[in-house]
């Protein structure tokens, strides 16, 4: 009886978390992930919060307990970095993050004894990696990507450098951050208990604003100051690391430094190509060919295996110059670049001993959403569960966050919105969307 409650209450946990836009398919692998993140007591709680941020109050009538208790359940579920925390006007207000980048990760981002880690890297491998229904829907099952890749900083040209825009500069992002956090790198945590991390630097997984301060003031990471921060990107752009963020303008929440290896969003980017998982740069490298001296060290470095080598060989019709360059083996190779699948990060530049690369802006606009709010709504409207953000009796009984919310839909373009109300079927919608096409 008590294997069924169990079982019961983290499928009720696996029900919960897949009210998320971003959710996560529901697998063996899965509950035994939350069993090993989530006591039974935990899963329960957990289970009836509601998907938007909440306070200690709004969690107690959901339990039904006081808030003292409540408050005492709630700062352990932070403790796990199952929770996170912020103070707004003097409030304590609790959201339940999604699994990536969210809990999932939190549980790697520093060592721990409280779980089994090499068990819980083998049940990620298992969940991402062999069943790879979860990566699937996290990278490819909305146009609206989570995360999208910062170019390498140190290889932009003058005029590159007068053409991108600031929120497209990760070192912009730390100057503008509040609060930066440092953590380790998940991947690479993950990896080495599975018997093959790279050797990459572990500590540059990169925290901002309101994450980056609850992690802190629950031990999974320590605040840093921003010449930190730089310092831990310099050495991540020294180690052939691609910077990918959240896919938002204002304040994201994060930065990572994923290495090919170990990353998921990279391995997903070499496995299933020009699908691309995360939004590239508005940059692509261009290859002036009789520069490149076929060294192939930018074919090397590339996480994603988007440059490879091919050999020049003489015109067929010189059969003298074939036959010489045979024997003295001189034919000639050259970097050619996959642009469908490139993500325009420009690790090749760094390692071009020859300067035969050079970036240059692509011919298709790179759009990015404003915050976080508007990269959920847009996720919710392409997967069709918008219906999920709005309804949510728990977190959106107020009129100010239904307002919030359609302020994001009314911005967005006709179409979306036609899909937003065709989803929501709402008069209110439908009436708010006919006054602002009048």
């Amino acid at each position: 009886m008590g294997h069924i409650t169990t079982k019961a209450v983290h499928q009720s946990l696996e029900e919960r978390i897949n009210r998320f836009t971003q959710g996560a398919p529901a697998t063996p692998t899965l509950y035994k992930i939350l069993q090993v993140l989530f006591s039974e007591e935990e899963a329960r709680l957990v289970s009836l919060l509601p998907v938007r941020p909440f306070t200690v109050s709004k969690a107690a009538k959901v339990w039904g307990v006081g808030e003292l208790e409540a408050e005492k359940a709630l700062d352990r579920l932070c403790e796990k970095a199952l929770l996170l925390d912020s103070c707004r006007e003097g409030v304590r207000h609790f959201v339940l993050p999604p699994p990536m980048a969210g809990f999932f990760e939190f549980a790697l981002m520093r060592v721990r004894k409280d779980i089994d880690q090499k068990y819980l890297s083998e049940l990620y491998f298992q969940y991402m990696n062999v069943e790879e229904d979860f990566i699937k829907d996290l990278f490819f099952a909305s146009e609206t990507k989570l995360g999208r890749v910062f170019v390498q900083e140190p290889v932009l040209s003058g005029d590159n450098a007068l053409h991108i825009l600031d929120y497209e500069r990760a070192s912009h992002i730390l100057q503008e951050a509040e609060n930066i956090g440092l953590g380790l790198c998940y991947c690479r945590h993950k990896a080495s208990h599975l018997g093959h991390a790279c050797a990459a630097p572990w500590d540059v997984c990169l925290t901002l604003d309101d994450t980056a301060a609850s992690l802190a003031r629950h031990g999974h990471a320590r605040l840093i100051s921003l010449e930190e921060g730089m310092d831990a990107l310099e050495r991540s752009y020294a180690a052939n690391l691609v910077q990918i963020g959240e896919n938002v303008r204002e304040h994201p929440a994060f930065i990572c430094n994923c290495c090919g290896c170990c990353c998921e969003a990279l391995q997903a980017a070499r496995r299933f190509g020009p699908l691309q998982p995360v939004s590239t740069t508005g940059f692509l490298p261009k290859l002036e060919a009789g520069a490149c001296t076929g060294c192939g060290l930018c074919a090397k470095a590339c996480p994603i295996q988007a440059i490879t080598m091919e050999t020049i060989q003489p015109p067929a019709e010189d059969q003298e110059m074939r036959s010489a360059a045979k024997f003295h083996g001189l034919h000639r190779r050259r970097a050619v670049i996959d642009e469908a699948i490139c993500l325009g990060c420009g690790v090749c530049l760094r390692n071009c001993p020859s300067k035969a690369l050079r970036l240059e802006k692509r011919p298709v606009q790179i759009i990015t959403p404003v915050n976080s709010t508007h990269r959920f709504v847009l996720q919710a409207i392409e997967k069709g569960t918008l219906q999920n953000l709005i309804f949510d009796n728990q977190a959106f009984a107020s009129h100010r966050a239904m307002a919030a919310v359609l302020a994001v839909i009314l911005k967005l373009p006709p179409l979306k919105r036609a899909l937003a109300s065709q989803q929501l079927k709402s008069v209110y919608l439908d009436k708010l969307l006919a006054a602002k096409k009048d």
